[in-house]
């Protein structure tokens, strides 16, 4: 098996790429091994010490490091471990966990729904490639409400990509949108 690295914008956060499907509906997203039971995979990463979050997208697992740990020790670890766990035969998730995705929904009036429609069709791919998800959360007086994951969370960027990348395409097509702003929840 032959695991591929990428570099993110987030200098804490590596993307792995192992040839094959890592989740088949939805993201899963990990900040605490307490979080990350429901997932063998992500429970032997973060045994490994200096892992600090986890993320399983369809086809990647991007794993973040404190900053106390360097790659170059830390990186033969984690390879490691999800070749570990994807020959085994385990599963990477144990039940049926998997995030929303913010998709369009019956009850959404029709400024959310064109903004969900330009996020799910424009933002989430693009975040994807840097090894993260973003998740509509909300549309209030204006304001677009979204949650970043994986290499997005805590990325140097994050606040870059929001403001002059999401919020002015945003702004574009939805005139209503003044702003965007990032959340935890």
């Amino acid at each position: 098996m032959f695991i591929q690295t990428e570099v993110t914008p987030n200098p804490a956060t590596l993307k792995f790429l192992p040839g094959q499907v890592v989740m088949n509906a939805g993201t899963a997203n990990f900040t605490t091994s307490d979080e990350a039971t429901v997932s063998p995979l992500a429970t032997s990463l973060f045994a490994l010490d200096g892992v600090t979050g986890v993320f399983l997208g369809t086809d990647f697992v991007t794993v973040t490091k404190d900053a106390e740990h360097d790659w170059e020790a830390l990186k033969p670890f984690v390879l490691s471990a999800i070749m570990d766990h994807f020959t085994s035969g385990q599963p990477v998730i144990v039940g049926n966990v998997g995030a929303e995705t913010g998709a369009v929904s019956p009850e959404d009036d029709e400024v959310t729904a064109q903004i969900k429609e330009l996020i799910e069709t424009r933002v989430r791919p693009a975040v994807a490639q840097d090894g993260g998800d973003i998740i509509f959360r909300a549309y209030e007086d204006g304001v677009v409400y979204l949650h970043m994951q994986g290499a997005c969370s805590g990325c140097p960027s994050s606040t870059m990509t929001l403001r002059h990348g999401i919020e002015n395409m945003l702004r574009y097509y939805v005139p209503e949108v003044t702003e965007v702003r990032p959340v935890e929840w």
